[in-house]
């Protein structure tokens, strides 16, 4: 069952290739504050999977015609580092890396409350420093955490995860080996706190039935995953509080 290129991917008890039931996570750690030079940052990994986000601002940019009069402009770079994969990956962006900036902008864009600080920009870098599945979900959760980390005022935290579909079988969390032989893989980022998705994106084909599982299973996941981001942020100011 789930054998894919002599890679038994689902056993006949139902377990993938980690060991991991299919609506089970990888190990998650989340840390904050991990940069001095940076207004906020934090580092975030899912099982292999290792990103850091860096945020600078709101400050004023030197380049003032990209200024908007009524809110700030919230900039982010995805950017996979040469050592991330097994392979030295070219340290100049591809085109994925332009896409995948562009895709966790937009996801972020409807829980930054940037009307606050107009005439202004806001830096968000994405590092993948070790890439095992799922480096547009954790980026996304990275930036999240790294953004209220520099008090920038948030609708609601935000986090990722991607949902595979394997031998007809729904996983959650995929890593690069479930990524490689999936059939389908459905990326999905939310708000819980206020009920919003704010990435929804599917690759593949999965039915309508599968797409509704898919997303059950993702949602409940982020609702732990974002609990997971207050708790290191509770973390951080309890251990501010007793200095």
């Amino acid at each position: 069952m789930g054998k894919k290129g002599g890679q038994v991917l689902i056993t006949e008890e139902g377990l993938r290739h980690d060991g991991r039931r299919p609506d089970e996570l990888r190990q998650v750690r989340m840390e904050v504050d991990v940069l001095e030079n940076a207004d906020g940052s934090a580092l975030v990994e899912f099982g292999g999977t290792k990103v850091l986000a860096a945020v600078y601002g709101p400050r004023e940019p030197i380049q003032k015609y990209i200024v908007l009069p009524d809110k700030a402009v919230l900039r982010v770079r995805y950017h996979m580092a040469p050592f991330s994969t097994s392979e030295r990956k070219s340290p100049a962006p591809s085109r994925r890396e332009v896409e995948l900036s562009k895709v966790i902008r937009e996801a972020l864009e409807s829980v930054v409350l940037s009307d606050l600080y107009p005439r202004t920009v806001i830096d968000v870098f994405i590092e993948v420093l070790q890439a095992d599945g799922g480096t547009r979900t954790t980026g996304l959760t990275a930036a999240s955490l790294a953004l209220a980390d520099a008090g920038i005022p948030l609708r609601a935290l935000v986090g990722a995860v991607a949902v595979g579909k394997i031998g007809g079988t729904l996983v959650l969390d995929i890593d690069e080996v479930e990524d490689n032989y999936a059939e389908a893989d459905m990326p999905v980022g939310a708000a819980p706190d206020i009920g919003l998705v704010t990435l929804f994106q599917i690759n593949g084909v999965m039915t309508k039935e599968e797409v509704a599982k898919g997303l059950d299973m993702a949602l409940n996941a982020i609702e732990r995953i974002v609990e997971m981001e207050k708790e290191v942020l509770r973390s951080k100011y309890a251990r501010v509080g007793e200095v």
